[in-house]
């Protein structure tokens, strides 16, 4: 008897996305899998469809958006096309799809029945400070969740809060929260360095207002050093936050490593920051995986008040909430740190890394693939 097939579709490099690559590795254990997304073949797959580089699915139309026609606008995306044509007639026992923007696709392609969505984010408010995205692409995406998403086989998205908002659009109360763990890491905390060693890693987006961090350890009464490890997403503004950095000592600017590097690089530092002020709806939801990585490499934490953030930090007691997404709140926390509390917060990183693990998390999709291999069989 063959193996099931399980087709993943992800609008991303999938060899490079974290989130992705976790879905790869899960399916891969229980069928062949079919991958279709941006760059190289992902280790492990039986076949990969790789979308051109210069198909991109944004900007959409501007003509049609203006004239209301978002679903067309976005059916007539290159990227939508390409992906279209490339998996006509594709054999899909399973197929998990990832973002809103790509369930009308996944459901032209495949039935409903067995598709599960993977929203990585809530797509109605990605830029809500926009008064364009606002009008033209915040209807399209409210539309998709009440329509498409409503249809779809099972759901899952990375924190409660989102899947509230997606529940409330799409009239279903199934949906299952697979937040952006890591993989469990076996590793014992180190000693707590002298200067305290600071440390954050992830997308140089002017956006986050990075700087901010730079700022505070500037400020600080307390012996820190602070290491970003970068993406260079924005070369400009990653150009700008190098000069700023050159003016404070103990702070550097790395380039990004690879991921399966990352852990054991963060691992070097003592605490791991990222203070996040909520200029959109996303960031103010944010629970992205620096929070998971920084357990699993055993760090404290310190975040800006962030709920979805927060609720894990407190409850775990991995460190502390500032007072504000400000430079002043964060230098407060900073100069509360003392060697003995950032050995309490590491502990406690260790105690819960098998409960804040990629390994506890992802059952909503093991889930989500046995029952359709099941029924497919």
């Amino acid at each position: 008897m063959s193996r099931p097939q399980i087709v993943i579709i992800a609008f991303s490099p999938i060899a490079t996305d974290a989130r992705v690559l976790k879905q790869v590795r899960l399916a891969a254990a229980l069928g062949d899998v079919v991958t279709c997304g941006y760059g190289p073949k992902p280790a492990g797959v039986a076949a990969h469809h790789r979308i051109p580089d210069d198909a991109a699915v944004y900007p959409l139309n501007a003509r049609l958006l203006v004239l209301a026609q978002r679903r067309r606008a976005l059916r007539n995306a290159p990227a939508m096309r390409w992906v279209r044509a490339a998996l006509v007639g594709q054999r899909a026992d399973a197929v998990i799809v990832n973002d809103l923007d790509a369930v009308p696709l996944a459901l032209d392609l495949f039935p409903a029945e067995r598709v599960h969505a993977d929203l990585h984010e809530y797509t109605p408010g990605l830029l809500s400070h926009d008064a364009g995205w606002r009008r033209h692409l915040a209807p399209l995406y409210r539309s998709i969740a009440r329509r498409e998403l409503a249809r779809t086989g099972s759901v899952s998205t990375v924190a409660p809060i989102i899947r509230d908002a997606y529940a409330q659009l799409s009239r279903r109360n199934d949906i299952e929260v697979v937040v952006n763990a890591a993989p469990y890491a076996e590793r014992t905390p180190t000693p707590v360095a002298s200067p305290i060693r600071l440390v954050h890693s992830g997308v140089a987006q002017r956006g986050r207002h990075l700087e901010l961090m730079i700022d505070a350890a500037a400020r600080t009464t307390t012996a820190v050093t602070l290491d970003l490890y970068l993406m260079p997403n924005d070369p400009a503004y990653l150009d700008e936050l190098r000069d700023r950095a050159k003016n404070v000592p103990g702070v550097t600017v790395h380039p990004a490593v690879p991921y399966e590097q990352l852990g054991d690089t963060l691992a070097a530092g003592d605490v791991g920051v990222f203070v996040l002020p909520p200029t959109t709806r996303n960031f103010e939801w944010a629970l992205p995986n620096k929070l998971f990585d920084f357990v699993q490499a055993r760090l404290g934490v310190i975040i800006g008040p962030s709920s979805q953030m927060a609720h894990y930090v407190e409850r775990y007691s991995l460190g502390v909430v500032t007072a504000a997404p400000t430079v002043d709140a964060l230098a407060d926390a900073l100069d509360a740190l003392t060697p003995e509390t950032v050995t309490h917060w590491k502990a406690a990183a260790d105690r819960a890394a098998h409960d804040l693990s990629a390994e506890a998390a992802e059952g909503p999709w093991r889930r989500a693939l046995v029952n359709r291999i099941g029924v497919a069989a």
